[in-house]
């Protein structure tokens, strides 16, 4: 050894501990969780009344727009995906042949650019020069609109690179919003207002932001009953089975054995590896982690590394029996070849563990270099990827597989905001505002990408900005 060092005096200290979960979870795997054909009838027969409201609601009003809105921010949008789609496409060319006189009610026009720019449609910012001066500043008059400004709040949100009409409107609901919160008597606008402010729709994932629509569609006296009613439903019976998949996830940790769906499943089996490997890499000595990190890439299955300490043979044998199961699993559908693109991440995010474990021997990376690496060490790259193996031939083709391995900007900026969110937390006061710049500029190139014509469809986009969602 140089310097006639041992290994314990150049290993990292590590002071892992165990999970403070330990097996809490199991005790949701009861009749508790179970869901009745009572409940499934009764969520079934919201539905279609739901269902029917969407019918009856004519496309060119603005009753569709809200009644949209309302699903969606409920959370239940899934159950009417088809016809949302046809709506919003009838809305978007109807206005686009200009089919319709434009509202002036800020609420209105806000709404209907929020909800296309989500579907994908490439809807114009200039729709709001109705509501500025000539120098391009928002009209002083808006300032008393709180409805207005917060759908003009949350539809900005939807931003891209080379939109100021849209920054200007960030900062100036922004203010106003705040200012306003004091004042505001309708408690259910309060609420929403203060949780648009605290974390925008946009960036919110949907089912939690739902919990909280709930709460404040309730308070509105203008709710829809039977709309509200099925929200609940839906919510409680996929808790319900929220809170098994919690039961069998934490089996599976504990007992390795894989229970739940098979897109699930794999991931979770690949969350897994990634987590002991990264703890790995936190405690093995440079030297073994190099053995480690070659072996790896060779993927040799007959290799033992029987030269290395056992828990570097363990990792290693459980990266190698992880990834032929999958591949077992998936060749029965003959699609094993997914799993090599999964595989391919897998061992592109150890390299970037192992770069970083280098840095730590007198070597100070530039600012580039640092982003370069850690932005494939967040493991975001590497869980966009696996997260499609094991969806249906239906959602996914070869050709999405293609796609994201080739690093689109999508998926690069969801992976920097993720390693951005991380050193937020840690670094100084100075350099934040900087980071929070990167962050907003990784979200306009997220919005970017879902309103170009990319190779994959909006689910796939959208299982991407929810990675960056839950950063």
């Amino acid at each position: 050894m140089k310097n006639g060092k041992s290994l314990d005096e150049i290993r990292k200290s590590a002071t892992f501990h165990p999970s403070i979960w330990g097996d809490f979870f199991l005790k949701y795997d009861s009749n508790n969780t179970k869901i009745t054909d009572d409940e499934q009838d009764e969520l079934e027969k919201h539905k279609e009344m739901v269902r029917e409201m969407l019918s009856q609601t004519p496309d060119d009003s603005t009753r569709k727009l809200e009644l949209i809105d309302e699903i969606q921010r409920l959370g239940v949008e899934y159950h009417f995906t088809k016809q949302i789609e046809e709506s919003l496409k009838y809305i978007h060319d109807n206005y686009m042949q200009q089919n319709c006189k434009d509202s002036d009610d800020l609420r209105i026009v806000a709404l209907r650019f929020r909800l296309l720019r989500q579907q994908g449609y490439n809807f114009p910012c200039d729709v709001f020069c109705k509501f500025t001066d000539s120098e391009g500043n928002y009209e002083a008059s808006l300032q008393n609109d709180v409805e207005g400004l917060l759908n003009l709040y949350e539809a900005a949100h939807l931003l891209t690179h080379d939109e100021g009409i849209l920054d200007n409107a960030i900062e100036f609901c922004s203010s106003h919003l705040h200012a306003s919160l004091h004042k505001l008597d309708d408690v259910s606008l309060s609420k929403r207002v203060n949780e648009a402010l605290e974390m925008p729709n946009r960036w919110s994932l949907t089912r939690l932001g739902a919990r909280k629509f709930i709460s404040a569609y309730q308070e509105d006296e203008s709710h829809n009953e039977i709309l509200l009613n099925f929200a609940k439903l839906d919510f409680n019976l996929l808790q319900k089975m929220h809170q098994r998949e919690l039961s069998d996830a934490t089996r599976y940790l504990l007992f390795f054995e894989p229970c739940y769906a098979k897109a699930r499943r794999i991931l979770l089996k690949c969350i897994s590896m990634a987590s002991i490997a990264d703890d790995t890499y936190e405690y093995a000595t440079l030297d073994e982690l190099r053995i480690l990190t070659d072996a790896i890439q060779r993927c040799d299955v007959n290799e033992t590394l029987e030269d290395s300490p056992p828990y570097i043979q363990m990792l290693y044998r459980s990266l190698i029996k992880t990834y032929t199961e999958i591949e077992d699993e998936m060749a029965k559908t003959g699609e094993s070849y997914r799993v090599q693109y999964a595989k391919q991440e897998m061992k592109t995010l150890l390299v970037s563990y192992f770069e970083e474990v280098k840095w730590l021997y007198n070597y100070i990376p530039t600012l580039e270099e640092y982003l370069k690496v850690s932005v494939v060490s967040g493991g975001y790259m590497m869980l966009s990827t696996t997260s499609l193996v094991g969806m249906g031939d239906d959602q996914v083709t070869k050709k999405d597989f293609d796609w994201i391995v080739n690093e689109p900007l999508i998926d690069r900026a969801s992976a920097l905001l993720a390693r951005l969110l991380d050193d937020l937390v840690r670094d100084e006061v100075d350099a934040r505002a900087q980071i929070r710049q990167r962050m907003k500029n990784a979200w306009k190139d997220m919005n970017q990408e879902c309103l170009e014509l990319t190779p994959a469809s909006m689910p796939i986009l959208m299982r991407v900005i929810n990675l960056a969602r839950a950063a």
